[in-house]
């Protein structure tokens, strides 16, 4: 028998199983044919990762892991969620060829010891072990912690699955006490992506800005870091071709990237190869310090959410990644509706330059939202605040970036009953949102409230917290409608010897559910 026959039986032979799969499977003919498509279903996600940066490098540094998982519907009886630490690599500076020394145990993606936890923490001593850091135990809408000090803890890698995986969170704020960068450090974990916007960034003397790259992935990534100043693109001499290795981090220096000396500038992390988190910790000699989160992505219009109400300082970073010029409507969104900051109506920003703007006291001692909107046509743009606190000797700094909406949902981990303040903002119309508090992380009962907020403000919202909560609580936030887009952040105080130690952390759409689209069987398909 020849080759050819041979083809002709196995083809005949593909198809009549093929066919009878067809058959067996093939929808009811006598089904309602309406010709109207059917929508996308919505469906709880599977698998989730995060990625926490490394939290300080002073010995001085008391940090908190917080997870937490909302309830899901239609999420199963299976799953677990945990943090592992990842290879610690040194700064990346002239050399990068040096900047992926271990110096730690690559910690493994999956599995590992079973974590022995008491009360829902466990310290970084045991994960040093091989041990997880953080090991998600108790029923989704119950908050874990973990604790650690010092400046040895690398950055972790982190993976939930089953009913731990759709909304996963996970908080780390950490305390340093004294020196460059004192005061409250805070940053929500984030997914891995391929590119990052940070305006807001500095290379100016007295700041300390390192962009940290971690690789959850079991292949290299190679990652390019560019500048943009008050004129452009900064020269840089190691920002190329950066390779983050295997399940590792690389906290990149930005004053050895360039030598100029710049208050502002906008940093772009770009992924050539896999993909990496990504997070710039902005220490300052005398203001404190905070993490950088990412800017939502380039836009016509843009929100950043929740100016602390105290602020006495607050300076706006807008950067243009195209060559067209950008001219953007300054607006406050304020509890009692839209105004605009006197002198500060408009901004210009040439495209490929970092444009800043000292805003001052803006909120002038209510809750308040800033939103950038297109004068005439509508070029896209990123951006970010940096917001100071306190007087003097005794001030801090935070960040606060353009934010992504809420969406169908938004959760914000590690709250305290008394240092944490809910921000939520409606700018394009009156939206309606439910409020949930969940049980504390030493126990409590989960509470839920709704509340209307008024087209074109900024309501602080008084989060109904159980009086049996205890230990730190979640947060999510849901609106009941989603063709009014809605902006949230949480700012977490802790003050300390009369310093107002704050961060804050803008609260975007937590990714719990995702859009299946529906499918049906063609076998036409097969003639093709």
């Amino acid at each position: 028998m020849n080759r050819t026959t041979l083809s002709l039986i196995a083809g005949a032979t593909a198809l009549a199983a093929v066919t009878g799969f067809a058959v067996l499977t093939a929808p009811d003919p006598t089904a309602a044919d309406d010709g109207v498509a059917t929508a996308a279903a919505r469906l709880p996600v599977e698998r989730s990762s995060l990625l926490c940066p490394k939290p300080s490098s002073s010995d001085l540094a008391e940090t908190t892991y917080t997870s937490f998982t909302p309830v899901t519907k239609g999420t199963g009886n299976e799953g677990g969620a945990a943090l592992r630490r990842a290879t610690a690599g040194q700064p990346a500076e002239k050399d990068t060829e040096e900047s992926g020394k271990d110096d730690g145990e690559e910690s493994e993606e999956n599995g590992g010891e079973e974590s022995e936890e008491s009360g829902g923490k466990e310290t970084a001593a045991s994960a040093k072990t091989g041990k997880p850091v953080l090991e998600h135990e108790k029923e989704p809408g119950e908050p874990v912690t973990a604790d650690t000090s010092g400046g040895e803890e690398p950055a972790l890698l982190g993976t939930a699955e089953g009913r731990f995986a759709p909304g996963w969170t996970v908080q780390q704020t950490t305390e340093v006490a004294a020196g460059t960068g004192r005061g409250l450090q805070g940053v929500t974990c984030t997914a891995p992506d391929t590119e990052f916007w940070f305006p807001g960034a500095s290379t100016a003397a007295g700041r300390t800005d390192y962009v940290h790259l971690t690789n959850p992935d079991g292949s290299a990534a190679v990652v390019d870091i560019e500048v943009y100043g008050e004129d452009g693109a900064l020269e840089t001499e190691v920002g190329e071709g950066i390779t983050v290795k295997p399940h590792s981090s690389e906290p990149v220096l930005l004053s050895t990237l360039t030598d100029e000396e710049q208050t502002d500038v906008t940093v772009h992390v770009v992924v050539r190869s896999g993909r990496v988190g990504a997070a710039v910790q902005a220490l300052d000699d005398s203001l404190g310090g905070d993490w950088l989160a990412a800017s939502a992505d380039p836009a016509g219009s843009l929100v950043l959410p929740g100016i602390p109400e105290d602020a006495t300082a607050v300076r706006l970073a807008v950067f243009t990644p195209g060559n067209t010029d950008a001219d953007l409507k300054v607006q406050l969104a304020s509890p009692s509706g839209l105004i605009t900051p006197a002198g500060n109506e408009t901004v210009h920003v040439k495209g490929g330059m970092t444009t800043a703007v000292d805003l001052g006291d803006v909120t002038r001692g209510e809750a308040g939202s800033l939103v950038l909107t297109p004068t005439d046509r509508s070029v896209p743009v990123v951006a970010a605040v940096r917001v100071l606190r306190g007087k003097g000797d005794d001030q801090e700094s935070a960040f606060v970036p353009a934010a992504r909406e809420v969406g169908l949902r938004a959760t914000s981990a590690g709250n305290t009953v008394k240092g944490s303040v809910l921000a939520v903002t409606a700018p394009e119309g009156a939206a309606t949102v439910k409020v949930t508090v969940s049980a504390g992380s030493e126990g409590g009962t989960p509470a839920s409230e709704t509340y209307t907020i008024k087209a074109g403000t900024t309501q602080n919202i008084e989060v109904p917290v159980p009086d049996d909560v205890e230990g730190t609580y979640a947060l999510t936030v849901e609106p009941e409608s989603d063709k009014v887009p809605v902006y949230a952040s949480r700012t977490l105080t802790a003050p300390d010897d009369g310093v107002p130690a704050f961060t804050v952390q803008t609260l975007p759409d937590d990714r719990g559910m995702v859009a299946v689209p529906h499918t049906e069987q063609d076998l036409s398909v097969l003639q093709k």
